[in-house]
């Protein structure tokens, strides 16, 4: 988990994917690789999902792809046997969480409130997702949960643009963001990779000068 969380962390943003069509998967991981950015969560938000993470997987197997929106067990298992090497939810479902701890798959399940977080502590977890993060009361509630939660770090994801990127990245309790603005679901349709990969090094870019 630690050197899944260091990677997760030295790329520092993590394009959140939502790909209605598996067919485009190989071209999309391709446009961030050239953008930059080695790695992709693939949202269970489609049927596609699975067969995506699969096709990448072969195809870029150094690539660090994570399953997204992963609400059971079920899907937990389809993704990791596909390739995907992190489990990630937007809330925080005790039961799917501890099936990925027994079968050994890293889970960074999503929260949004102090209780919530205890509920990830409890069970053994100091990495979580916070969701959704600017409706929820962006860096602001970061800051204050970090506060009497010294250990825990938080993986922002939900409103997070270029315009505000910085602002999260400059807080010590973020150790990555997730955000859809460099993979929009059209772009990925319409084949518009050039435009994604663009869009991919603008962000790499913008994490680079932060971190150096």
């Amino acid at each position: 988990m630690d050197k899944l969380i260091k990677e997760i962390s030295d790329t520092g943003v993590v394009p959140v994917v939502k790909i209605d069509n598996a067919a485009d998967a190989v071209k999309l991981a391709g446009a961030l690789r050239k953008g930059g950015i080695n790695c992709a969560e693939i949202t269970f938000r489609t049927d596609a999902a699975e067969e995506a993470i699969r096709l990448i997987s072969k195809e870029y197997p150094d690539m660090l792809i994570i399953a997204g929106t992963v609400l059971t067990a079920k899907q937990a298992d389809k993704a990791i046997a596909a390739g995907a090497k992190c489990i990630v939810s937007p809330g925080i479902n005790p039961e799917v969480v501890k099936h990925c701890i027994e079968k050994g798959y890293p889970v960074i399940p999503g929260v949004c409130t102090p209780s919530e977080v205890e509920q990830g502590l409890a069970l053994g977890l100091t990495y979580l997702k916070f969701f959704p993060a600017e409706a929820a009361g962006g860096v602001k509630m970061i800051k204050a949960m970090s506060a009497p939660y010294t250990g825990v770090r938080f993986m922002p994801t939900g409103g997070i643009n270029i315009s505000n990127l910085a602002d999260y990245l400059n807080c010590k309790a973020v150790f990555a963001c997730g955000g859809s603005w460099m993979v929009p679901s059209d772009k990925i349709s319409g084949g518009k990779f050039d435009e994604i990969e663009k869009m991919t090094a603008e962000a790499a870019a913008l994490v680079k000068e932060i971190r150096t």
